[in-house]
């Protein structure tokens, strides 16, 4: 069973998505709220990866996440970084890294591509994983001490406040985080900022394609971590213009239907009295590309 599929996490968002007496749902008036479910839910899967209790593949469902790693690409990686891989994507390859290029990795989970990306810019490189839950974190350090990787620095700290210097680093990376964040435009702003100019974003992350009907978006943003907040593909490259990147790119790599999103999905979209056919198709794997101009200030 994936790990969105426990009953633990499933009752943390529901019970976060009661009404607020204003109106609306306690996530899209209580930004902490969000934050606070989504800290507990990918904490319980850090925890289910350290025990071996789950071989946890995404946050949300192991098929959404299958077969983006290649084995030659994660040998040598620990198992427990893998399992932890809570991605849509493998931005790592998307980002062609170069040696002695600085990256910084926005949710980096347990550490896999943060890993990885060390591997790839070497001894004259570094790679930075930013992560707000700190089971989270101490797994990756846990990881990265197995791994024997000495370029690389896990930080604790939110996507919308990130601890490094204006024009610090050379690429930034984010898998499947994004669509979590509570203001994503502030998210690719601090992303804008750390960025050196000429440097590039490289996300992988969940996507929508057409119309999503308010209730729909607004009930499934609360089941399933990987699909909260997805952004319109439009919409999408229109923020990242708007932060001051250019060279936007945005390309779907795989169409979800509700069949994707576990064998449960059927029945717990039921629950909530949504129909299957009202989502089928409309969400999507997206590798998301832009750079910082070379004139840009940071």
């Amino acid at each position: 069973m994936s790990c969105c599929g426990t009953n633990d996490a499933k009752e943390v968002v529901l019970a976060a998505s009661a009404p607020t007496s204003g109106g609306g749902t306690t996530f899209e008036r209580d930004p902490e709220a969000l934050r606070a479910a989504v800290k507990r839910r990918y904490a319980q899967a850090a925890r289910q990866v350290a025990t071996g209790e789950a071989d946890c593949g995404c946050g949300c469902a192991d098929p959404i996440s299958s077969d983006l790693y290649g084995s030659e690409e994660t040998a040598g990686t620990p198992a427990a970084a893998v399992q932890a891989s809570l991605g849509c994507g493998n931005p790592v390859a998307l980002a062609e890294l170069r040696a002695g290029e600085v990256v910084l990795d926005l949710g980096s989970g347990g550490g896999l591509d943060v890993l990885l990306s060390a591997r790839r810019v070497g001894p004259t490189g570094k790679a930075y994983g930013l992560d707000m839950t700190e089971e989270m974190l101490e797994l990756a350090r846990a990881n990265q001490r197995e791994s024997g990787v000495n370029n690389a620095e896990f930080l604790h700290g939110q996507m919308e406040e990130v601890p490094l210097p204006d024009a610090s680093v050379d690429v930034v990376l984010s898998n499947c985080v994004v669509n979590l964040a509570a203001d994503k435009d502030r998210v690719l702003r601090e992303a804008f900022r750390v960025l050196r100019p000429g440097g590039r974003l490289a996300i992988a992350d969940i996507v929508t394609e057409g119309e999503i009907p308010a209730t729909v978006r607004r009930q499934i943003e609360l089941w399933s971590g990987c699909l909260a907040g997805a952004l319109d593909v439009v919409d999408y490259g229109r923020r990242l213009r708007a932060a001051g990147f250019g060279d936007v790119g945005i390309e779907i790599t795989r169409v979800h239907d509700t069949r994707a999103l576990g064998d449960s999905a059927d029945r717990v979209l039921a629950e909530m009295g949504i129909d299957p056919a009202a989502v089928e198709g409309r969400f999507a794997s997206a590798f998301v590309r832009a750079v910082k101009p070379l004139a840009a200030a940071s």
